[in-house]
């Protein structure tokens, strides 16, 4: 079976209150230039992204490039996580800095250690 490195509509959180469900039920990690807020969710499929870019990252164009690259470090990995969780993307400033390499080893990094990671088959 092929794996598809979609991200559907019904694979996004939307809705405020997806939102502060997640930063007041979940947990948080933060680490390099992400925060990591989650919280397993039983009876979904797959993992549920909420991505949160402030006005502190910089202008619309640096805001747009930060969500852009968590977007894409997501998806490219979302088969590696485990199923059934809701996962919010919070950027920090110094997101600004970094290139797509650095961005995904801190996002590797931060979901290893909120155990979201399926074990190396």
């Amino acid at each position: 079976m092929t794996l598809r490195y979609r991200l559907p509509r019904s694979a996004r959180l939307q809705k405020k209150c997806e939102f502060d469900a997640v930063r007041a039920e979940g947990s948080r990690i933060a680490l390099g230039c992400l925060i990591v807020n989650w919280m397993k969710v039983t009876g979904a499929s797959g993992c549920r992204l909420g991505i949160v870019v402030g006005r502190k990252v910089g202008c619309a164009v640096a805001r747009n490039r930060a969500r852009r690259l968590l977007r894409e470090v997501f998806r490219h990995h979302q088969h590696d996580l485990s199923d059934s969780a809701a996962v919010v993307l919070v950027a920090r400033p110094s997101i600004n800095e970094k290139a797509y390499a650095a961005v995904e080893r801190d996002f590797l990094a931060a979901m290893g250690e909120a155990g979201l990671l399926k074990a190396a088959e």
